[in-house]
């Protein structure tokens, strides 16, 4: 933009449209001893003609009235510069400058509200708008007038840099809104879920509707309304954009200011300080407080570390179904103790702020480097490891780098025993000598696995075999959210964004929640049945349980491999070689990918009845935690009875739990606990006196109970008439 520092350069423009505005203008920065404003000089005939295209934006449309008006005679000044006015007119968007919203105000200059024309329609529309520019008529050149509108208020933005009115305004209420039918909060999220997920907007407006007239019935007024509103949401929707500022960081601390209720934590960028967000909406909190208390909290703890900005970390519980849901994102570098601590105690507050009761019974972690002190000391539960982080990288890396197929399983099922010889007392780095030898020929693995895994596989091993490890359904659950969130968040059409905290927020804020609040809603109301199905078929373990148990054919003779017809195709067996393990190798399209497959979970599940199989890793490491209870201390004291206590308790509340499961009738249950004798209460007799009368202690208190004596025979007396 050109810098001018004198009136007569600046080129006077009359653009041929009936009516302009603000874009069909070429600006120019005009600059005095006091200030630089962005100018335009039209013919002052023409400025009701800016001033009329101005109020007809189509993304926010309003009016402008005079906020602050001067004026001259002609010859009232001797001497004047040429940017000296005679008419000074400053015009303000009529959506302001006062917010009389949420968190407004008056102007502190202001005591009392204008009575002018063309204001908005309501006080209560008043939303703080800085949107306004000056016109100046000329004193020098009484037929031009100087328009004064920088770039900076020229948006329609309260002072937050918010859209405060017009289509693009999510809160925006129009003159209309009393006649506007009832929408609940589940309807209004039950509308947006769809219409980001690209539900058609016929499909959104019908199911819109039907919500409706649960509260309004059936009209075609109401059918109107419903459909302007559908609509106008889809609008803002697609119109919306992740880019509040064109600086990330600016675009955060915008996004923060707007959406205080869905942070829990939030800590910007400084030398002495990390940046952290934890995001949490209020429906993420009541899933967080109903299926997290008294169960389980697993982490998803380092996705995108390297392709994000900052790694996100998701928070998760296992719902009815026990599927992961995802209950709070945080999104940080920073995985030190302090800064973990930090945002730990505010989600564990404000869960214990709306229920006082809440805690958690067991926290999943999938990092051996992650710091388990925070939890222990915030959370107050023990803390378990999960194994399908490690079994993912290393499956995905092998398929990729070997090609032989034989030679993937080996390598595989080689991985498998060096990780179950953790109780065995093997030496580890013997073993992995052995497997670089047998396999130097696969030169990209094993450079891989030398400069990736070795170094540190001494802290995963020691993590895998201190902590007890979950089970194979919550780590398929886990897994299963990670490869949904990956498919969210790695789509090609937004590579060029992945550098920006700001889309990683809008993706999952909007998308993502609203794809699992769709799931959940579909589940328990069964009104979305496609979306139901397929939001029950999510996890390999549900797959796996629909497989029969005729379908899977064990080699028992040297248990090698194990086959399992396919659903579809009987024709077509799928081979799972090293059945009954972890690390289990499958040939199918899904365990190819990294996955844990519904073949490899079904065999195991039958291996485990076998006695001739190994039995799988979770239970091993609870055998040696309830080994390690029951171990005979070196002397025959109270330690030996203690130890004995918890473990038999224990091993009663298992048994119990296990029964209660499995029983399909859970009345046999409650019959077969022992009775329970109770203190019977005191019975009251009517008319019995007590056996101790309290003297009183003066004769002001034999003066009250006499009153009292009265008082009871005279109700007595009118109960008879």
């Amino acid at each position: 933009m050109a810098i001018v520092e004198s009136i007569l350069d600046i080129p006077v423009q009359d653009p041929p449209e009936e009516e302009f505005c603000s874009v069909d203008l070429t600006w120019t920065k005009f600059r005095n001893s006091e200030r630089e404003d962005d100018v335009a000089l039209i013919p002052y005939e023409r400025v009701d003609a800016f001033i009329i295209g101005e109020c007809s934006n189509v993304e926010c449309p309003t009016r402008f009235h005079i906020e602050r008006g001067r004026k001259r005679s002609l010859g009232s000044l001797k001497e004047y510069k040429n940017d000296e006015y005679l008419e000074y007119r400053m015009y303000w968007c009529s959506f302001g400058p006062e917010n009389y919203g949420e968190g407004g105000g008056v102007l502190p200059s202001r005591r009392y509200r204008l009575n002018t024309r063309n204001r908005a329609a309501r006080p209560q529309s008043m939303r703080g708008c800085t949107c306004h520019f000056v016109v100046k008529r000329l004193y020098a050149r009484p037929s031009l007038a100087l328009i004064i509108y920088n770039y900076s208020v020229r948006r329609h933005v309260n002072k937050s840099g918010f859209v405060c009115h017009g289509p693009l305004d999510r809160d925006a209420i129009g003159p209309g809104a009393k006649k506007i039918p009832y929408i609940c909060n589940e309807i209004q999220q039950q509308t947006m879920s769809m219409i980001y997920l690209g539900i058609p907007e016929e499909n959104v407006l019908e199911k819109h509707i039907e919500g409706i007239q649960r509260y309004c019935g059936s009209n075609a007024k109401v059918n109107s309304l419903a459909s302007q509103y559908v609509h106008k949401l889809g609008m803002i929707i697609k119109r919306s954009t992740h880019e509040l500022d064109l600086d990330d960081q600016a675009s955060i601390r915008m996004w923060v200011e707007r959406n205080k209720k869905t942070i829990f934590f939030y800590q910007d960028t400084s030398e002495a300080a990390p940046f952290i967000l934890g995001i949490q909406t209020e429906w993420q909190l009541q899933q967080m407080i109903r299926f997290g208390h008294r169960s389980l909290i697993a982490v998803d703890s380092t996705f995108g570390i390297k392709r994000l900005k900052y790694p996100l970390c998701t928070l998760l519980v296992f719902d009815s179904r026990k599927h992961a849901l995802p209950v709070a994102w945080v999104i940080t570098r920073s995985f030190a103790k302090p800064d973990m601590s930090k945002w730990m105690k505010a989600l564990h507050d404000r869960a214990r702020s709306v229920e006082p009761g809440w805690k958690v019974s067991g926290f999943l972690i999938d990092d051996a480097a992650a710091e388990t002190d925070p939890i222990r000391d915030i959370f107050c539960c023990p803390v378990l490891f999960s194994l399908w982080r490690v079994r993912r990288s290393w499956l995905r890396n092998i398929v990729k780098k070997c090609n032989n197929i034989e030679v993937q399983r080996e390598i595989f099922k080689r991985l498998g025993k060096i990780v179950y010889s953790i109780w065995d007392g093997v030496d580890t780095f013997a073993s992995l000598e052995e497997l670089a030898q047998d396999f130097v020929d696969q030169t990209t693995f094993m450079e891989y696995f030398k400069a990736s895994w070795v170094p540190k596989i001494e802290m995963w091993l020691s993590t895998i075999g201190t902590l007890p490890l979950a089970s194979q359904e919550a780590s398929g659950a886990i897994e299963a959210y990670h490869v949904k969130l990956k498919a969210k968040l790695f789509d090609d059409s937004h590579l060029g964004a992945l550098q920006r905290v700001d889309w990683l927020v809008h993706k999952l804020t909007t998308e993502l929640h609203s794809s699992y609040w769709l799931d959940r809603y579909a589940d328990e109301s069964g009104s979305f049945q496609n979306v139901k199905e397929e939001y029950i078929a999510s996890t390999s373990w549900y797959r796996a349980l629909q497989i029969p148990d005729s379908a899977v054919t064990l080699d028992d003779q040297d248990h090698l491999f194990a086959k399992v017809l396919s659903q579809r195709d009987s024709n077509l067996p799928r081979l799972v070689w090293n059945p009954g393990s972890e690390f289990a190798f499958c040939d199918c399209a899904w365990s190819m990918q990294g996955n844990l497959c519904k073949h490899v979970i079904k065999v195991n599940m039958i291996c485990e009845n076998r006695k001739s199989y190994q039995p799988s890793m979770s239970y091993q490491s609870y055998k040696e935690i309830l080994m390690n209870l029951w171990k005979k201390p070196m002397d025959d004291s109270v330690s030996l009875d203690l130890s004995m206590a918890w473990t038999h308790h224990m091993l009663d509340q298992i048994q119990k739990l296990v029964e209660l499961t499995s029983s399909s009738d859970i009345g046999t249950v409650v019959n077969n606990l022992p009775l329970k004798w109770v203190s019977k209460k005191g019975r009251t007799y009517v008319g019995k006196p007590s056996s101790t009368l309290p003297l009183p202690s003066s004769s002001k208190g034999m003066k009250t109970a006499a009153v009292r004596k009265k008082n009871r025979k005279r109700k007595r007396l009118s109960r008879l008439r």
